[in-house]
């Protein structure tokens, strides 16, 4: 089952900016969701649409099969790229004035918030000012208010910004742990590190328009490029003197008493063909295919997409 699916959505800004433009996409339950896409490709608006901020011009996006309304921001959790907690305020006063905001009792708050504060170890924090707080421990502040109502689906927007390396694995674990827990997570950031480590879906939305969507699996097949890296020794000249014109050498180095190659394979031979060919020349120690990251999924699709507009 779907928690989020979009039907159709167009959203314009102004007589002739298109921001959405046909967007049709399903987040299954249960999973982290990589939205992703170049700075203003719409990612946002499609984010604040979900969040009820503003509305389709068309089309319809329905929360586990029901039109979206407003009685489902109850269960939905926002964490916004643009924070926004008031400086001046106590944190523990802030946090608690919020979750009340999202429903809970003040014994149901305090429990949980007490609860979140022992975990992320900021207990100390909670007489302090906000401005008193890095911009890092801010942010920690906001994921403990976002999670807080145990919301079913959650929307996470560059929500590394502002942490060191450490906090940063700390929010994956926890961003994991909410995952295994039953929630839903939709995960919008320009980090295609942390996509490849969190995601197991993703949609990818360029200058408006959804240019790729799918499993994580089932798009790092679709853009196989048929390359291997090969680790041997033995005489490079000779192999490279060697391959046909059906294969194509991308890359080659030494280390140590191995050399490296990569050989992109040609006309549909097979690996077996290559190794036979390259057998005779020396011992092929190491051999493995060179899968694309997600940072070079990204980037092929997105120069593609705006070449053909």
């Amino acid at each position: 089952m779907n928690i989020l699916d979009a039907e159709g959505v167009y959203k314009t800004f102004g007589a002739d900016h298109l921001v959405l433009n046909n967007i049709h996409l399903s987040i299954p339950e249960g999973s982290v969701f990589g939205l992703l896409g170049p700075n203003g490709a719409g990612k946002t608006t499609f984010i604040r649409i979900i969040n009820q901020i503003t509305a389709p011009d068309e089309g319809q996006v329905y929360f586990r099969r029901e039109p979206l309304s407003p009685g489902h921001i109850e269960r939905i959790g926002y964490l916004p790229e643009e924070r926004g907690l008031y400086k001046k305020m106590k944190v523990g006063e802030q946090a608690l004035y919020l979750a009340r905001l999202k429903g809970l009792s003040r014994h149901d708050a305090l429990k949980r918030l007490k609860h979140w504060f022992v975990k992320l170890g900021i207990e100390e924090w909670w007489g302090k000012k906000v401005e008193e707080l890095s911009k890092g421990m801010q942010q920690k502040i906001q994921f403990v208010i976002t999670v807080l109502h145990e919301p079913s689906l959650l929307i996470f927007d560059e929500p590394f910004s502002g942490f060191d390396p450490i906090n940063a694995n700390m929010l994956k674990r926890e961003i994991l742990e909410l995952k295994e827990k039953g929630s839903t997570i939709i995960f919008s950031t320009h980090n295609m590190s942390s996509v490849e480590e969190l995601c197991d879906h993703i949609a990818l939305i360029n200058d408006s328009e959804l240019i790729l969507k799918g499993s994580m699996e089932q798009i790092r097949k679709d853009f196989r490029s048929h390359s291997y890296e090969l680790e041997f020794t033995g005489n490079y000249n000779k192999m490279e003197a060697t391959l046909s014109s059906d294969y194509q050498i991308e890359n080659s180095f030494q280390k140590e008493d191995k050399q490296y190659i990569t050989v992109k394979l040609l006309h549909n031979l097979t690996t077996n063909q290559l190794i036979q060919q390259l057998l005779p020349l020396g011992n092929l120690t190491g051999f493995k295919e060179v899968i694309p990251s997600m940072n070079d999924i990204f980037i092929h699709a997105v120069e593609n997409h705006t070449k053909a507009v």
